[in-house]
């Protein structure tokens, strides 16, 4: 599967490419030797060693080196067979910086609600996502979920529990009225190659098999403003963006840059984000002025561009080859 989407994606770039000029369909760039994703085999206070599916690697720990799971968290409170996503020094890329364990998002609409359990549509093309709120979180999530309701938006960070999300950080405050009476949108001028909004994150293989499935580090970015009647698809549930984005279509390449790191990438259009058309909200993070998503990346990339995958988003500017 994974081999097939990156062939599609990869001609429909040449085919951009040779009908527009090479100009407009720029050559992604690859994803980073310092960022690894795959199965923690074993762990000790100076080695890590995964699995992943370019085989056993292994890893040396610092007193510097970070860990989160969930939370802050100490080495010794990691085990085997946990999904494990590293990010090591530049230039030293055996050299761990910050880990991550189990991470895991719910981002979409509510369609259920039972207690501390929230049923979270993600997008046409994306399995629903059962989301438990634990007790100790239920302040914070409420602060920036006004209406825990079906009809209402979600977004929280957290980690996998099984078939579950523990839903533990919300990552930007959301209205307090459901997506339908959501205010109708003007039309946007989208005539700009440069858009500025804020970029967040999802995981492609939600957490799964990991140390064999190359799409856990697949570096490119889901995005809210597919065609309708061509990629999004006869099932699209995209809404008007907040952002004024123009229309793009799998395969295109657009340049990312996280504003509060000044890193940048060429990116290709993997995926469809129309479950970030329904948001627009804000990013705390580096005090973004913009709202509205213009694009969620995939894990692996939201972490190259020096993103904390906990903070939920980072202010972003995208700008569109050829346009």
């Amino acid at each position: 599967m994974a081999a097939d989407r990156t062939g599609y994606i990869h001609d429909r770039r040449r085919l951009t490419a040779a009908l527009l000029g090479p100009e407009a369909a720029p050559d992604p760039h690859p994803a980073p030797a310092h960022v690894v994703r795959g199965t923690l085999t074993d762990i000790s206070p100076h080695m890590l060693g995964l699995a992943t599916p370019e085989g056993e690697r292994r890893f040396i720990l610092t007193p510097q080196t970070t860990f989160w799971y969930g939370g802050e968290c100490a080495p010794r409170e990691l085990r085997p067979g946990q999904d494990v996503l590293l990010r090591c020094t530049p230039g030293a890329e055996l050299v761990v910086e910050r880990v991550w364990a189990d991470l895991a998002r719910a981002t979409g609409v509510i369609t259920a609600v039972d207690g501390d359990t929230v049923t979270v549509a993600t997008g046409h093309d994306r399995a629903p996502v059962t989301a438990v709120i634990p007790y100790r979180a239920s302040g914070r999530m409420r602060v920036r979920h006004p209406r825990l309701e079906p009809g209402y938006l979600f977004d929280a960070v957290g980690v996998r529990d099984g078939d579950t999300v523990r839903a533990l950080i919300p990552a930007t405050t959301q209205p307090p009225y459901p997506v339908v009476e959501t205010p109708r949108r003007p039309p946007q001028h989208r005539s700009s190659a440069q858009v500025a909004g804020i970029a967040s994150w999802y995981d492609p293989v939600r957490g799964q098999d990991t140390d064999t499935d190359p799409d856990g580090m697949l570096m490119g970015v889901a995005y809210p403003a597919l065609d309708r009647t061509g990629d999004c698809g006869p099932a699209c549930d995209r809404a008007t963006p907040c952002a004024p984005l123009p229309l793009l279509s799998l395969g295109a390449t657009v340049r990312v840059v996280n504003e509060c790191t000044s890193v940048f990438a060429v990116l290709p259009v993997v995926a469809c984000g129309a479950a970030a058309s329904h948001f627009c909200d804000r990013c705390t993070v580096c005090d973004a002025p913009a709202s509205g998503r213009i694009a969620e990346l995939t894990l692996a990339a939201f972490v190259a561009l020096g993103g904390q995958p906990e903070s939920g988003c980072w202010s972003a500017t995208l700008t569109v080859g050829g346009l």
